[in-house]
């Protein structure tokens, strides 16, 4: 697959929004009567978010059949017909969507980071206690992580993206990372935690919670709700003083 030079453009063709705002309105402004700039411009911004919409839960699909076949067999192990057989889907209408395995990867990744930074900023707007915050934020990173569209083990397979990808990905969990850094130096400021190099604690907390990733299984007696309480009080406890 042809990638540009540019690093924004090296974002493969099928994961960016379906229905650009300026094609759309290019076809909604085609044929008939003239109609009014303003009003077709609009027009086609309402068609172009619900084709993007309607894209986006298809390969929120895609990804839930992708989570069980990486479950199963591993990344490495499972191919594109895992995923299609899964959704009892064919292969061709997969690609549709996604090119190849690595951009279902990138797929994967890039929803859960957003998930992850969301949370991080709204813990942040909530101005909770240090020890609070981190606490709601590793318990929902297990639920995120857990989630049955977040693809398990496919988020410890950084490496098996191409290497623009791996870059953005990579700057996303860096940022996320930052994020819980400063929940612990905010909290041992407070008095909260025990003194230690907060790149380090924050380091050991998010291996922990990952690592949920390799052998949580769906359909388990403890839901993911539970088991990210669970964790995220007791690495939260070990950070106190």
């Amino acid at each position: 697959m042809r990638r540009n030079s540019t690093f924004g453009s090296n974002i493969p063709p099928s994961l960016r929004a379906a229905g650009e705002p300026g094609t759309a309105a290019r076809a909604a402004g085609r044929g008939g009567a003239r109609e009014d700039p303003g009003k077709a411009a609009a027009g086609g911004r309402r068609v172009a978010a619900a084709g993007s919409r309607r894209a986006l839960r298809t390969r929120l699909e895609i990804l839930r059949g992708a989570a069980a076949a990486f479950r199963q067999k591993g990344f490495h192990g499972a191919r594109l017909d895992d995923v299609a057989a899964a959704l009892d889907r064919t292969k061709a209408s997969l690609y549709y969507y996604f090119a190849s395995k690595e951009e279902l990867l990138y797929f994967c990744q890039e929803q859960t980071l957003a998930r992850l930074l969301g949370t991080a900023r709204r813990v942040r707007r909530e101005r909770l206690p240090a020890a609070e915050a981190l606490e709601t934020l590793l318990a929902e990173h297990v639920v995120t992580l857990l989630d049955e569209t977040a693809g398990g083990p496919a988020h410890l397979e950084v490496g098996a993206l191409p290497a623009a990808l791996r870059r953005r990905i990579v700057g996303q969990r860096d940022r996320y990372e930052r994020a819980v850094r400063a929940l612990v130096a905010k909290g041992q400021r407070a008095g909260a935690f025990a003194p230690g190099d907060p790149g380090l604690l924050a380091r050991m907390a998010l291996g922990a919670v990952n690592w949920t990733a390799q052998w949580y299984r769906p359909g388990e007696r403890l839901t993911p709700s539970t088991i990210g309480q669970e964790m995220a009080s007791r690495l939260v406890r070990g950070l106190r003083k």
